[in-house]
């Protein structure tokens, strides 16, 4: 029953998490008025709120004004029920959990409010990365320095892809948004992991991008928000990347 709870647990926070990636842009209080409906305005019933099945039922639209509901409305409340379950399956009950259910909540909020507006804010990066700081004293896996040591490379590692990019291309490949999420992810990984995010965040950043450019969906010279990426790449770490180091040293030295 406990992996259900959790499970439940995480679908309840994904319906909030839908209001901060809704409201937070709008610089709107997270707390007050209750949830409405984004088209009419009007007050949302309990009822109309319970995760997936609302959504379900009321086939994706307002049963006041019958506007269309988002889909990342359900997306979010899956995906954070599905992340939240596999944060439990990884680190079990204690203080780790509690940490890394955190972290994850700012990755899926950081990823919709980037998808959506482009934008990374500094009161939610800003905020993680004091929190991660202060989650390293908890944390039997790391310590201040390697969070202040991640954090550091972080900010390096895009500043200097920030560089090149001008240099290469005459335009900015990544913002100040992008330099700070680096941050606040090598903050919670420490350095060593975040190195492996950022790869698997270049990886699938380049994968999608190409296959995007392909299908004529962007063009090259189109904006393509890589904090997506970014936050992907530090939640694959987060939840297989012992097992990823392991698979590569065994294949490196046989």
């Amino acid at each position: 029953m406990i992996p259900l709870l959790i499970f439940i647990l995480g679908a309840c926070f994904g319906s909030f998490l839908n209001v901060c990636i809704y409201r937070i842009p709008k610089k709107l209080s997270i707390f007050t008025p209750r949830s409405f409906c984004v088209n009419c305005k009007t007050p949302i019933k309990p009822w109309e709120n319970i995760p997936f099945i609302s959504y379900i039922l009321l086939r994706g639209k307002c049963s006041t004004c019958k506007a269309k509901i988002s889909p990342r409305y359900f997306i979010v409340e899956l995906l954070t029920a599905i992340i939240y379950l596999l944060v439990f399956r990884r680190f079990g009950f204690g203080l780790p959990l509690m940490t890394y259910l955190f972290f994850s909540s700012l990755l899926i909020i950081i990823t919709f409010i980037d998808l959506e507006h482009q934008l990374i804010l500094n009161k939610i990066t800003h905020s993680g990365i004091i929190l991660g700081l202060l989650a390293s004293f908890l944390l039997p896996n790391l310590s201040l320095f390697q969070s202040l040591l991640g954090g550091l490379m972080g900010g390096l590692v895009i500043y200097f892809l920030h560089l090149l990019s001008l240099l290469l291309f005459r335009k900015v490949g990544m913002g100040g948004g992008d330099l700070k999420l680096a941050i606040l992810l090598g903050v919670f990984l420490g350095w060593k992991n975040l190195l492996l995010s950022l790869l698997i965040a270049s990886f699938t950043g380049g994968i999608v991008g190409s296959i995007l450019i392909f299908l004529r969906i962007k063009k090259r010279t189109d904006y393509i928000p890589y904090g997506p990426y970014l936050c992907l790449g530090a939640m694959v770490v987060l939840l297989w990347g012992e097992d990823i180091i392991s698979w590569y040293k065994g294949w490196l030295f046989g």
